[in-house]
Protein backbone atom coordinates (compact mmCIF):
# COMPACT_ATOMS: atom_id res chain seq x y z
CA UNK A 1 0.00 0.00 0.00
CA UNK A 2 0.95 3.01 -0.61
CA UNK A 3 0.13 6.74 0.89
CA UNK A 4 0.05 9.88 -0.47
CA UNK A 5 0.30 12.67 2.14
CA UNK A 6 -1.46 15.65 1.93
CA UNK A 7 -4.03 14.65 -0.32
CA UNK A 8 -7.77 15.07 0.65
CA UNK A 9 -10.65 12.69 0.09
CA UNK A 10 -13.37 13.59 -1.36
CA UNK A 11 -16.29 13.28 1.04
CA UNK A 12 -17.91 10.48 -1.55
CA UNK A 13 -14.97 8.79 -1.37
CA UNK A 14 -13.99 9.13 1.79
CA UNK A 15 -17.66 7.51 2.75
CA UNK A 16 -16.97 4.61 -0.26
CA UNK A 17 -13.63 3.91 1.28
CA UNK A 18 -14.46 3.60 5.05
CA UNK A 19 -18.10 4.63 6.11
CA UNK A 20 -18.93 0.90 6.79
CA UNK A 21 -16.01 0.68 9.25
CA UNK A 22 -16.74 3.86 10.78
CA UNK A 23 -21.23 3.19 11.04
CA UNK A 24 -20.47 0.03 12.48
CA UNK A 25 -20.53 1.60 15.96
CA UNK A 26 -23.87 2.18 15.58
CA UNK A 27 -25.14 -0.28 14.19
CA UNK A 28 -26.33 -3.74 15.38
CA UNK A 29 -24.49 -7.15 14.50
CA UNK A 30 -25.71 -8.29 11.02
CA UNK A 31 -28.49 -11.06 11.71
CA UNK A 32 -26.91 -13.40 9.61
CA UNK A 33 -24.11 -13.91 11.87
CA UNK A 34 -26.31 -16.39 14.28
CA UNK A 35 -27.20 -19.00 11.71
CA UNK A 36 -23.55 -19.81 12.16
CA UNK A 37 -22.24 -21.86 14.40
CA UNK A 38 -20.13 -19.04 15.92
CA UNK A 39 -23.01 -16.59 16.50
CA UNK A 40 -24.08 -19.54 19.07
CA UNK A 41 -20.78 -18.39 21.28
CA UNK A 42 -22.15 -14.58 21.37
CA UNK A 43 -24.14 -12.78 24.39
CA UNK A 44 -25.96 -10.02 25.22
CA UNK A 45 -26.82 -10.56 28.67
CA UNK A 46 -25.79 -7.55 31.23
CA UNK A 47 -23.64 -9.79 33.21
CA UNK A 48 -21.80 -10.86 30.42
CA UNK A 49 -21.17 -7.10 28.68
CA UNK A 50 -20.82 -5.43 32.14
CA UNK A 51 -18.09 -8.24 33.10
CA UNK A 52 -15.75 -6.58 30.03
CA UNK A 53 -17.35 -2.65 30.55
CA UNK A 54 -14.07 -1.52 32.68
CA UNK A 55 -10.55 -2.69 33.50
CA UNK A 56 -8.22 -2.43 36.06
CA UNK A 57 -7.66 1.22 35.56
CA UNK A 58 -11.12 1.77 36.05
CA UNK A 59 -10.97 5.40 34.35
CA UNK A 60 -13.58 4.19 31.49
CA UNK A 61 -16.38 2.34 31.20
CA UNK A 62 -17.56 0.85 27.65
CA UNK A 63 -20.11 -1.40 27.03
CA UNK A 64 -19.98 -3.22 23.78
CA UNK A 65 -22.68 -4.79 21.92
CA UNK A 66 -21.87 -8.43 22.59
CA UNK A 67 -19.09 -10.35 23.97
CA UNK A 68 -17.94 -13.51 22.15
CA UNK A 69 -16.52 -16.66 24.19
CA UNK A 70 -14.42 -19.11 21.95
CA UNK A 71 -13.51 -22.94 21.91
CA UNK A 72 -10.57 -22.86 19.70
CA UNK A 73 -8.89 -20.23 17.35
CA UNK A 74 -11.15 -21.15 14.46
CA UNK A 75 -13.75 -19.25 16.16
CA UNK A 76 -12.33 -16.11 16.14
CA UNK A 77 -10.66 -16.63 12.92
CA UNK A 78 -14.23 -17.39 11.74
CA UNK A 79 -15.80 -14.28 13.77
CA UNK A 80 -12.95 -11.61 12.19
CA UNK A 81 -13.86 -12.95 8.51
CA UNK A 82 -17.36 -12.51 8.78
CA UNK A 83 -16.48 -9.03 9.89
CA UNK A 84 -13.95 -8.59 7.19
CA UNK A 85 -16.15 -9.78 4.34
CA UNK A 86 -19.33 -8.34 5.06
CA UNK A 87 -20.69 -4.92 3.81
CA UNK A 88 -20.45 -3.82 7.52
CA UNK A 89 -18.03 -4.65 9.43
CA UNK A 90 -18.22 -4.37 13.00
CA UNK A 91 -14.85 -3.60 15.80
CA UNK A 92 -13.43 -6.97 17.30
CA UNK A 93 -11.38 -6.21 20.76
CA UNK A 94 -9.60 -9.05 22.21
CA UNK A 95 -9.37 -9.00 26.24
CA UNK A 96 -7.19 -11.01 28.59
CA UNK A 97 -7.28 -10.57 32.03
CA UNK A 98 -8.38 -6.81 31.22
CA UNK A 99 -5.50 -5.35 33.08
CA UNK A 100 -4.87 -2.53 30.92
CA UNK A 101 -5.22 1.49 32.13
CA UNK A 102 -7.65 3.18 29.69
CA UNK A 103 -9.98 0.92 28.23
CA UNK A 104 -7.25 -0.24 25.15
CA UNK A 105 -9.17 -3.40 25.37
CA UNK A 106 -12.83 -2.12 25.50
CA UNK A 107 -14.66 -2.21 21.90
CA UNK A 108 -17.85 0.42 22.53
CA UNK A 109 -20.94 -1.25 20.62
CA UNK A 110 -18.50 -3.75 19.00
CA UNK A 111 -17.13 -7.40 20.11
CA UNK A 112 -15.16 -7.93 22.91
CA UNK A 113 -13.57 -11.46 22.82
CA UNK A 114 -13.14 -12.97 25.69
CA UNK A 115 -9.59 -15.08 25.53
CA UNK A 116 -9.78 -16.91 28.78
CA UNK A 117 -13.03 -18.76 27.32
CA UNK A 118 -10.12 -20.35 24.83
CA UNK A 119 -8.43 -22.55 27.93
CA UNK A 120 -11.19 -23.41 30.14
CA UNK A 121 -11.53 -26.96 30.00
CA UNK A 122 -8.56 -27.56 28.27
CA UNK A 123 -5.07 -29.15 29.17
CA UNK A 124 -3.48 -28.84 25.67
CA UNK A 125 -3.13 -24.85 25.85
CA UNK A 126 0.00 -25.50 27.97
CA UNK A 127 2.78 -27.45 26.39
CA UNK A 128 6.42 -27.87 27.19
CA UNK A 129 9.08 -29.47 25.54
CA UNK A 130 12.03 -30.34 28.05
CA UNK A 131 14.30 -31.79 25.24
CA UNK A 132 13.93 -28.95 23.12
CA UNK A 133 13.83 -26.38 25.61
CA UNK A 134 10.73 -24.53 25.26
CA UNK A 135 6.75 -24.18 26.14
CA UNK A 136 3.76 -23.33 23.48
CA UNK A 137 1.22 -21.55 25.58
CA UNK A 138 -1.78 -20.47 23.95
CA UNK A 139 -2.09 -16.72 23.82
CA UNK A 140 -4.88 -16.50 26.91
CA UNK A 141 -3.03 -18.30 29.68
CA UNK A 142 -1.83 -16.70 32.48
CA UNK A 143 2.16 -16.23 33.41
CA UNK A 144 1.74 -17.89 36.14
CA UNK A 145 0.18 -21.16 34.63
CA UNK A 146 2.90 -20.49 32.57
CA UNK A 147 5.56 -20.42 35.49
CA UNK A 148 4.18 -23.02 37.17
CA UNK A 149 4.17 -25.90 34.17
CA UNK A 150 7.62 -24.95 33.22
CA UNK A 151 9.05 -25.10 37.12
CA UNK A 152 7.59 -28.63 37.41
CA UNK A 153 10.56 -29.37 34.96
CA UNK A 154 13.06 -27.26 36.58
CA UNK A 155 12.74 -24.58 33.86
CA UNK A 156 11.47 -21.16 32.99
CA UNK A 157 11.05 -18.21 30.87
CA UNK A 158 14.13 -15.94 30.55
CA UNK A 159 12.14 -12.50 31.18
CA UNK A 160 8.88 -12.42 33.49
CA UNK A 161 6.77 -9.32 33.70
CA UNK A 162 6.63 -7.95 37.90
CA UNK A 163 3.15 -9.31 37.88
CA UNK A 164 2.44 -12.84 36.49
CA UNK A 165 -1.49 -12.73 36.56
CA UNK A 166 -1.72 -11.63 33.13
CA UNK A 167 -2.27 -13.36 29.77
CA UNK A 168 0.38 -14.02 27.27
CA UNK A 169 -1.15 -12.19 24.61
CA UNK A 170 -1.31 -9.22 26.37
CA UNK A 171 1.77 -8.52 27.44
CA UNK A 172 3.42 -9.66 24.00
CA UNK A 173 1.01 -7.24 22.46
CA UNK A 174 2.55 -4.17 24.60
CA UNK A 175 6.15 -5.47 25.47
CA UNK A 176 6.37 -7.05 28.55
CA UNK A 177 8.88 -5.73 31.16
CA UNK A 178 10.47 -5.72 34.73
CA UNK A 179 13.88 -6.35 36.79
CA UNK A 180 15.01 -9.01 34.52
CA UNK A 181 14.69 -6.77 31.00
CA UNK A 182 17.84 -5.39 31.40
CA UNK A 183 19.65 -8.96 31.19
CA UNK A 184 17.50 -10.73 28.98
CA UNK A 185 15.16 -8.25 27.11
CA UNK A 186 11.47 -7.28 27.32
CA UNK A 187 9.46 -10.29 26.85
CA UNK A 188 8.91 -9.88 22.98
CA UNK A 189 12.78 -10.27 22.69
CA UNK A 190 12.31 -13.75 24.26
CA UNK A 191 9.54 -15.85 21.73
CA UNK A 192 10.33 -18.05 18.83
CA UNK A 193 7.36 -18.35 17.42
CA UNK A 194 3.53 -17.24 16.97
CA UNK A 195 0.00 -17.79 15.98
CA UNK A 196 -1.33 -15.38 14.81
CA UNK A 197 -5.01 -14.46 13.70
CA UNK A 198 -4.75 -11.04 11.61
CA UNK A 199 -7.56 -8.60 10.90
CA UNK A 200 -9.10 -10.50 7.76
CA UNK A 201 -9.34 -13.77 9.45
CA UNK A 202 -6.03 -15.01 8.41
CA UNK A 203 -4.46 -18.16 10.63
CA UNK A 204 -0.65 -17.45 9.81
CA UNK A 205 1.99 -18.72 12.00
CA UNK A 206 5.36 -16.92 12.18
CA UNK A 207 8.75 -16.38 13.31
CA UNK A 208 12.19 -14.71 12.95
CA UNK A 209 12.31 -16.77 10.18
CA UNK A 210 8.77 -17.53 8.11
CA UNK A 211 6.41 -14.59 8.11
CA UNK A 212 9.10 -12.50 9.85
CA UNK A 213 6.80 -8.84 9.04
CA UNK A 214 3.88 -10.04 10.72
CA UNK A 215 5.77 -11.89 13.55
CA UNK A 216 7.98 -8.28 14.43
CA UNK A 217 4.56 -6.47 13.84
CA UNK A 218 2.26 -7.88 16.46
CA UNK A 219 4.91 -8.16 19.42
CA UNK A 220 4.52 -4.87 20.58
CA UNK A 221 1.77 -3.87 18.41
CA UNK A 222 -1.10 -2.86 20.27
CA UNK A 223 -3.06 -5.29 19.08
CA UNK A 224 -3.71 -3.50 15.60
CA UNK A 225 -2.12 -6.50 13.11
CA UNK A 226 -3.46 -9.47 14.89
CA UNK A 227 -4.43 -11.69 17.60
CA UNK A 228 -1.84 -13.97 19.03
CA UNK A 229 -3.28 -17.41 19.89
CA UNK A 230 -0.38 -19.39 20.53
CA UNK A 231 3.14 -18.16 21.78
CA UNK A 232 6.33 -20.29 21.60
CA UNK A 233 8.68 -19.21 24.70
CA UNK A 234 12.09 -20.36 25.08
CA UNK A 235 13.42 -21.96 28.77
CA UNK A 236 16.63 -22.43 30.74
CA UNK A 237 17.16 -23.74 33.72
CA UNK A 238 15.66 -22.07 37.07
CA UNK A 239 17.25 -21.59 40.33
CA UNK A 240 15.39 -23.40 43.52
CA UNK A 241 16.61 -20.56 45.73
CA UNK A 242 17.28 -16.76 45.27
CA UNK A 243 18.22 -14.14 48.23
CA UNK A 244 16.34 -10.87 47.83
CA UNK A 245 17.94 -7.46 48.70
CA UNK A 246 16.88 -4.12 49.40
CA UNK A 247 19.43 -1.22 49.47
CA UNK A 248 18.34 1.83 50.44
CA UNK A 249 19.62 4.89 49.08
CA UNK A 250 19.12 8.78 50.37
CA UNK A 251 19.99 10.16 47.19
CA UNK A 252 19.40 9.96 43.29
CA UNK A 253 22.88 10.24 42.03
CA UNK A 254 24.17 7.33 44.10
CA UNK A 255 21.31 5.48 43.28
CA UNK A 256 21.06 5.80 39.57
CA UNK A 257 25.05 5.03 39.55
CA UNK A 258 24.95 1.71 41.06
CA UNK A 259 22.15 0.06 38.62
CA UNK A 260 23.71 1.54 35.54
CA UNK A 261 27.26 -0.12 36.70
CA UNK A 262 25.20 -3.32 37.49
CA UNK A 263 23.12 -3.50 34.11
CA UNK A 264 26.45 -2.77 31.91
CA UNK A 265 27.99 -6.31 33.28
CA UNK A 266 28.62 -8.34 30.34
CA UNK A 267 27.48 -11.79 29.63
CA UNK A 268 31.20 -12.63 29.78
CA UNK A 269 31.27 -11.77 33.21
CA UNK A 270 31.05 -13.59 36.50
CA UNK A 271 28.19 -11.58 37.41
CA UNK A 272 25.80 -11.82 34.65
CA UNK A 273 24.45 -15.50 35.45
CA UNK A 274 24.65 -14.30 39.42
CA UNK A 275 22.32 -11.54 39.00
CA UNK A 276 18.55 -12.55 38.47
CA UNK A 277 16.97 -9.26 38.84
CA UNK A 278 17.47 -5.77 39.44
CA UNK A 279 14.57 -3.21 40.22
CA UNK A 280 14.60 0.49 41.56
CA UNK A 281 11.80 2.04 43.07
CA UNK A 282 11.11 5.03 45.67
CA UNK A 283 10.35 4.58 49.88
CA UNK A 284 7.83 7.27 50.30
CA UNK A 285 8.27 8.01 54.09
CA UNK A 286 4.23 8.84 54.83
CA UNK A 287 3.48 5.37 52.90
CA UNK A 288 6.03 3.30 55.06
CA UNK A 289 4.59 1.84 57.45
CA UNK A 290 1.27 0.10 56.57
CA UNK A 291 2.68 -0.26 52.85
CA UNK A 292 2.15 -3.81 51.56
CA UNK A 293 5.36 -3.93 49.57
CA UNK A 294 7.42 -2.43 52.74
CA UNK A 295 5.22 -4.66 55.56
CA UNK A 296 5.80 -7.57 53.56
CA UNK A 297 9.73 -7.05 53.34
CA UNK A 298 10.82 -5.02 56.14
CA UNK A 299 10.23 -5.72 59.90
CA UNK A 300 8.98 -3.61 61.60
CA UNK A 301 11.42 -2.41 63.89
CA UNK A 302 13.57 -1.62 60.44
CA UNK A 303 10.79 0.24 59.77
CA UNK A 304 11.09 2.52 61.98
CA UNK A 305 14.73 2.70 61.45
CA UNK A 306 13.98 3.31 57.83
CA UNK A 307 11.94 5.80 58.93
CA UNK A 308 14.34 7.91 60.92
CA UNK A 309 16.55 7.66 58.24
CA UNK A 310 14.18 10.07 56.08
CA UNK A 311 14.05 12.71 59.11
CA UNK A 312 17.15 12.48 59.51
CA UNK A 313 18.46 13.97 55.93
CA UNK A 314 14.73 15.85 56.15
CA UNK A 315 14.03 13.55 53.47
CA UNK A 316 10.39 12.91 51.72
CA UNK A 317 11.65 9.87 49.83
CA UNK A 318 14.15 7.59 49.59
CA UNK A 319 15.13 5.40 47.02
CA UNK A 320 16.40 1.22 46.96
CA UNK A 321 17.49 -1.18 44.87
CA UNK A 322 16.39 -4.40 44.93
CA UNK A 323 18.98 -7.04 44.00
CA UNK A 324 18.05 -10.93 43.58
CA UNK A 325 20.55 -13.83 42.86
CA UNK A 326 20.35 -17.43 42.88
CA UNK A 327 21.08 -19.16 45.79
CA UNK A 328 21.43 -23.00 45.97
CA UNK A 329 22.56 -24.90 49.50
CA UNK A 330 25.21 -26.16 47.83
CA UNK A 331 26.96 -23.13 46.77
CA UNK A 332 26.24 -21.04 49.90
CA UNK A 333 29.41 -20.35 50.24
CA UNK A 334 30.43 -19.01 47.23
CA UNK A 335 26.83 -17.22 46.82
CA UNK A 336 27.74 -15.25 49.92
CA UNK A 337 31.14 -14.36 48.69
CA UNK A 338 30.38 -13.00 45.18
CA UNK A 339 27.37 -11.00 46.80
CA UNK A 340 29.79 -9.36 49.58
CA UNK A 341 32.04 -8.42 46.52
CA UNK A 342 28.80 -6.99 44.46
CA UNK A 343 28.02 -4.76 47.79
CA UNK A 344 31.14 -3.63 48.51
CA UNK A 345 31.30 -1.95 45.29
CA UNK A 346 27.95 -0.17 45.85
CA UNK A 347 27.34 3.19 47.52
CA UNK A 348 23.45 2.46 49.47
CA UNK A 349 23.68 3.67 52.88
CA UNK A 350 25.92 1.67 55.58
CA UNK A 351 23.41 -0.25 57.61
CA UNK A 352 20.41 -0.66 55.47
CA UNK A 353 20.85 -3.50 53.16
CA UNK A 354 17.85 -6.08 54.14
CA UNK A 355 18.24 -9.48 52.99
CA UNK A 356 15.57 -12.67 52.69
CA UNK A 357 15.82 -15.56 51.53
CA UNK A 358 12.60 -17.29 49.18
CA UNK A 359 12.49 -19.75 46.63
CA UNK A 360 12.46 -18.15 43.03
CA UNK A 361 8.61 -18.84 42.73
CA UNK A 362 7.97 -17.20 46.05
CA UNK A 363 9.78 -13.99 44.49
CA UNK A 364 8.54 -14.14 41.04
CA UNK A 365 4.54 -13.82 42.49
CA UNK A 366 5.39 -11.55 45.07
CA UNK A 367 3.12 -9.03 43.26
CA UNK A 368 -0.04 -11.54 44.05
CA UNK A 369 0.42 -11.73 48.02
CA UNK A 370 0.45 -7.68 47.90
CA UNK A 371 -2.53 -8.55 45.13
CA UNK A 372 -4.88 -10.31 47.96
CA UNK A 373 -4.17 -8.05 50.70
CA UNK A 374 -5.53 -5.15 48.75
CA UNK A 375 -8.71 -6.93 47.53
CA UNK A 376 -9.47 -7.65 51.32
CA UNK A 377 -9.04 -4.11 51.95
CA UNK A 378 -10.93 -2.86 48.47
CA UNK A 379 -8.05 -1.20 47.37
CA UNK A 380 -7.62 -3.15 44.43
CA UNK A 381 -10.78 -2.43 42.44
CA UNK A 382 -10.33 1.68 43.13
CA UNK A 383 -9.26 3.79 40.21
CA UNK A 384 -5.81 3.35 38.89
CA UNK A 385 -4.42 6.53 36.84
CA UNK A 386 -1.14 4.82 36.12
CA UNK A 387 1.35 6.48 33.76
CA UNK A 388 4.67 4.31 32.54
CA UNK A 389 7.56 6.28 30.96
CA UNK A 390 10.87 5.53 29.31
CA UNK A 391 12.89 8.29 30.07
CA UNK A 392 16.57 8.47 28.77
CA UNK A 393 19.64 7.92 30.78
CA UNK A 394 21.26 11.25 29.84
CA UNK A 395 17.79 13.22 31.41
CA UNK A 396 16.77 11.24 34.40
CA UNK A 397 18.07 13.47 36.97
CA UNK A 398 15.69 16.50 35.06
CA UNK A 399 12.97 14.11 35.25
CA UNK A 400 13.89 13.36 39.06
CA UNK A 401 14.18 16.57 40.11
CA UNK A 402 11.00 18.30 38.12
CA UNK A 403 8.58 15.12 38.50
CA UNK A 404 9.22 13.12 41.62
CA UNK A 405 10.74 16.01 43.62
CA UNK A 406 8.78 18.89 42.06
CA UNK A 407 5.44 17.99 40.58
CA UNK A 408 4.88 15.15 42.85
CA UNK A 409 6.43 16.64 45.45
CA UNK A 410 5.06 14.67 48.96
CA UNK A 411 2.06 12.94 47.08
CA UNK A 412 3.93 9.85 46.05
CA UNK A 413 2.56 7.80 48.87
CA UNK A 414 -0.41 5.94 46.73
CA UNK A 415 1.26 3.33 45.24
CA UNK A 416 4.76 2.40 44.20
CA UNK A 417 7.23 4.42 41.45
CA UNK A 418 9.40 2.55 40.00
CA UNK A 419 12.55 3.72 38.59
CA UNK A 420 14.95 1.23 37.04
CA UNK A 421 17.32 0.85 34.17
CA UNK A 422 17.61 -1.12 30.71
CA UNK A 423 19.78 -1.83 27.79
CA UNK A 424 18.64 -0.53 24.40
CA UNK A 425 20.60 -3.61 23.19
CA UNK A 426 18.45 -6.26 24.56
CA UNK A 427 15.40 -4.65 22.10
CA UNK A 428 14.83 -5.61 18.86
CA UNK A 429 14.22 -2.25 16.95
CA UNK A 430 12.34 -4.36 13.89
CA UNK A 431 9.38 -5.04 16.57
CA UNK A 432 6.81 -2.39 16.76
CA UNK A 433 7.94 -1.52 20.81
CA UNK A 434 8.49 2.07 20.56
CA UNK A 435 11.78 3.12 23.12
CA UNK A 436 14.00 6.24 23.63
CA UNK A 437 16.94 6.20 20.82
CA UNK A 438 19.48 6.28 24.17
CA UNK A 439 21.84 3.28 24.53
CA UNK A 440 20.67 2.86 28.39
CA UNK A 441 17.38 4.44 29.64
CA UNK A 442 14.96 3.76 32.92
CA UNK A 443 11.57 2.62 32.86
CA UNK A 444 9.40 4.99 35.54
CA UNK A 445 6.31 3.37 36.95
CA UNK A 446 4.05 6.27 38.68
CA UNK A 447 1.54 3.25 39.80
CA UNK A 448 -0.97 5.05 41.91
CA UNK A 449 -4.21 4.11 43.52
CA UNK A 450 -6.97 6.83 44.05
CA UNK A 451 -10.13 7.58 45.45
CA UNK A 452 -12.61 9.67 44.26
CA UNK A 453 -11.06 12.77 46.16
CA UNK A 454 -8.12 12.88 44.47
CA UNK A 455 -8.59 11.11 40.99
CA UNK A 456 -8.62 14.76 39.73
CA UNK A 457 -5.82 15.89 41.15
CA UNK A 458 -3.88 12.44 40.22
CA UNK A 459 -4.83 12.59 36.44
CA UNK A 460 -3.85 16.19 36.58
CA UNK A 461 -0.41 15.76 37.95
CA UNK A 462 -0.19 12.87 35.23
CA UNK A 463 -1.00 15.59 32.56
CA UNK A 464 1.51 18.13 34.06
CA UNK A 465 4.63 15.34 33.90
CA UNK A 466 4.15 14.50 30.38
CA UNK A 467 3.73 18.32 29.47
CA UNK A 468 7.18 18.75 31.94
CA UNK A 469 8.73 16.07 30.12
CA UNK A 470 7.79 18.18 26.38
CA UNK A 471 8.71 21.51 28.00
CA UNK A 472 11.87 20.33 29.00
CA UNK A 473 12.56 18.31 26.02
CA UNK A 474 13.12 15.12 27.56
CA UNK A 475 12.34 12.55 24.85
CA UNK A 476 10.59 10.11 27.08
CA UNK A 477 8.04 7.50 25.37
CA UNK A 478 4.92 6.01 26.80
CA UNK A 479 5.00 2.39 27.66
CA UNK A 480 1.22 1.22 27.72
CA UNK A 481 0.84 4.67 25.20
CA UNK A 482 -1.98 6.35 25.42
CA UNK A 483 -3.16 9.03 23.45
CA UNK A 484 -5.68 11.01 22.06
CA UNK A 485 -5.15 12.88 19.01
CA UNK A 486 -2.90 12.12 15.52
CA UNK A 487 -0.17 14.32 16.05
CA UNK A 488 0.57 12.55 19.49
CA UNK A 489 0.65 8.95 17.84
CA UNK A 490 2.96 10.21 15.17
CA UNK A 491 5.12 11.90 17.73
CA UNK A 492 5.62 8.44 19.42
CA UNK A 493 6.03 6.07 16.57
CA UNK A 494 8.60 8.60 15.02
CA UNK A 495 10.08 7.59 11.81
CA UNK A 496 8.04 4.11 12.39
CA UNK A 497 4.69 6.29 11.64
CA UNK A 498 4.82 5.35 7.58
CA UNK A 499 5.82 1.91 8.55
CA UNK A 500 2.90 1.38 11.13
CA UNK A 501 0.60 2.86 8.33
CA UNK A 502 1.92 0.38 5.78
CA UNK A 503 1.50 -2.74 8.27
CA UNK A 504 -1.83 -1.58 9.41
CA UNK A 505 -3.27 -1.77 5.73
CA UNK A 506 -1.76 -5.02 4.97
CA UNK A 507 -2.56 -7.15 8.26
CA UNK A 508 -5.47 -5.35 8.88
CA UNK A 509 -6.80 -3.25 5.89
CA UNK A 510 -10.63 -2.36 7.43
CA UNK A 511 -9.17 -1.33 10.72
CA UNK A 512 -11.46 -3.77 12.72
CA UNK A 513 -8.65 -4.52 15.54
CA UNK A 514 -8.75 -2.99 18.97
CA UNK A 515 -10.52 0.40 18.48
CA UNK A 516 -10.13 1.53 21.67
CA UNK A 517 -6.11 2.04 21.31
CA UNK A 518 -7.61 5.56 19.17
CA UNK A 519 -4.81 4.62 16.29
CA UNK A 520 -6.64 3.84 13.43
CA UNK A 521 -9.23 6.99 13.86
CA UNK A 522 -5.94 9.40 12.71
CA UNK A 523 -5.44 6.48 9.61
CA UNK A 524 -8.76 7.51 7.99
CA UNK A 525 -8.29 11.69 7.90
CA UNK A 526 -7.82 13.46 4.86
CA UNK A 527 -3.93 13.77 4.77
CA UNK A 528 -3.70 9.91 4.02
CA UNK A 529 -5.52 7.68 1.39
CA UNK A 530 -4.65 4.18 0.29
Amino acid sequence: MAYLPRTRLSTTSFISLFITTLLTSTLSLPEELFSLEIGTKIRFDKQSLMSVASDFGNLTKSTPAAVFYPSSSHDIAGLIHFSYTHSTPFFISPRGHGHSINGQASCSDGVVIHMESLGQGRADRINVSVANRYMDVGGEQLWIDVLSAAHAHGLGAHSWTDYLHLTVGGTLSVGGISGQTFQHGPQISNVLELDVITGTGQQVTCSKTHNQGLFNAVLGGLGQFGIITRARIPLSPTPEKVKWIRLIYTNIVAFTRDQESLISVDENERLFGFLKYLEGSLLMEQGLIGSWRSSSFFPKNDMQRIAQLTAKHRLTALYYLEVVVAYDEDIAAEVDQELELLLDDLSFEPGFEFTREVTYMEFLDRVHDGELKLHKTGQWQVPHPWLNLFVPKSRILDFDAGVLKGILGSDKANGPILIYPMNKKKWNSKMSAIIPDEEVFYTIGILRSATNDNLEKMLEQNKKILEFCTMEGIPFKQYMPHYTTKEAWMEHFGQKWDKFLDLKMKYDPKGILSPAQKIYTFLLEEDYII
